[in-house]
Formats: C-alpha cells, sequence, structure tokens
C-alpha cells in the first residue's frame, strides 16, 4: 500500500492542500455588490469507513476513506433537497468558524465534535444564490460517533460516503442547471443515484484535484440538474 492509499497519508495529502494558496474553485459566482453576506461555515470531515466496501480497488486513496454527507429537507426555503456538508449559518455565541462548523454538524447529524480533529479552516466562499459567505473547516474524524439526521424539518439523511466510489470515472458528470438566461454547469456526482451537485460538489472536485486523487473522467458528459 502505498503513502495515497493509507488513511494517514490522506490526511497529510489533506493538510498539504489547505496550505496551498490556490485551493479555491474559482468558479463561484460573486456575491452582489451592496448585498451584506450572512457567514456560514461548513464541516468538510474525512475518516475511515467502518463496514462499507468501497468500489474501486484502484483508486488513488485508501479504500476505507470516507466523507460525511447529508441530504437537506426538502422544505428548506435555500438549496432544498440538495447534498451538502453540515453546517450552516454563524450564530451569536460562536466564537469562530470552527465553532460554527462543529455546531452544526452536532445538531444536524448528531455528531460528537470532541471526536473530530480540525486540520485547517480554508478561504471563505461566496455563495451568490443564497447570500452566504461559507467557510469551509476541514476536519479528521479521529473517533467516530454515530451519526443521523437529528431535525427532520432542515436534514433528512446523514450518510458517509467512499471517496474512492466519488472518483470513480463512472460516478462523474458535469451538472447543466437553468436560472432565468443564465446557465451553469458544474462537476457533479452520481453515487447509487444520489447527485451531489453545486457548492459541495465543486468543493469535493478542488480538493480531490489539489490533494491528487482525481481519476481521469469524461469531462464532456453532461446532465441536466433541477435545482
Amino acid at each position: 500500500m502505498t503513502d495515497s492509499q493509507h488513511p494517514e497519508g490522506a490526511r497529510a495529502q489533506l493538510l498539504t492542500a489547505a496550505q496551498r494558496g490556490d485551493w479555491n474553485p474559482q468558479v463561484f459566482p460573486p456575491l452582489a455588490d451592496g448585498v451584506e453576506a450572512r457567514r456560514s461555515a461548513v464541516l468538510i470531515l474525512f475518516g475511515v469507513l467502518d463496514r462499507i466496501p468501497a468500489p474501486t480497488p484502484d483508486a488513488a486513496v485508501a479504500k476505507d476513506l470516507d466523507v460525511l454527507l447529508q441530504r437537506r429537507s426538502p422544505t428548506l426555503s435555500s438549496h432544498p433537497g440538495q447534498v451538502s456538508f453540515p453546517g450552516g449559518g454563524r450564530e451569536p455565541a460562536d466564537r469562530d468558524d470552527v465553532a460554527t462548523a462543529l455546531r452544526e454538524a452536532e445538531e444536524e447529524t448528531g455528531l460528537d465534535p470532541t471526536g473530530v480533529e480540525v486540520l485547517a479552516t480554508l478561504p471563505a466562499l461566496p455563495l451568490a444564490v443564497s447570500n452566504h459567505h461559507v467557510t469551509p473547516v476541514l476536519g479528521w474524524w479521529t473517533k467516530p460517533s454515530k451519526v443521523a439526521a437529528v431535525d427532520h424539518a432542515e436534514t433528512v439523511e446523514v450518510f458517509r460516503v467512499p471517496v474512492a466510489q466519488l472518483l470513480d470515472p463512472a460516478t462523474r458528470f458535469r451538472s447543466v442547471t437553468s436560472r432565468g438566461r443564465l446557465t451553469f454547469k458544474g462537476p457533479a456526482f452520481d453515487v447509487d443515484g444520489t447527485i451531489v451537485w453545486g457548492f459541495t460538489a465543486m468543493v469535493l472536485d478542488r480538493l480531490f484535484d489539489v490533494c491528487g486523487w482525481t481519476v481521469p473522467w469524461d469531462e464532456t458528459r453532461e446532465r441536466p440538474v433541477i435545482p
């Protein structure tokens, strides 16, 4: 097993990616001028799968490496029904973006934040469609705890996705979405029928590239996605 195929090697590569100044996806549209955006944070939590086998034996990372994702409630006013990282808006009691990400992750998935090692706080990204400035907090799950949707008004499903499955070229495509006269294309993943696209897919796509994990895939393959 090479360093890139060992979980601790993956952790080191995530740390290196976080230290690079060019990790940031460059495809996010800017926020509207003169509008104050809400500060938010998400937890990008990588760990080691317990029992779920990864389907790609020759992946560039350990076969048991996974990332924590959730599906938002279809009744939410912003990003309804989409797959996302755990996270949300910053509250006055939060001392920093890390506190926001961990608090929101605990509230949404029930994870024990004491089992999370924070690797880095990445530069904030604009999320124009919901007027947020989102800070990704990169974490490593040192002591995984049970997770499930806590409040179904916000989250309907919580799941751990094998990174090797996300890297599988058969899983990957470009999403095509339209808002008015504008058409947006971005990276996306089809995980056994669960579509990961938008902000979450763009961040994962860029992290995979910077970590050197990306497996070549057909970037001309496109599918429409309805927001």
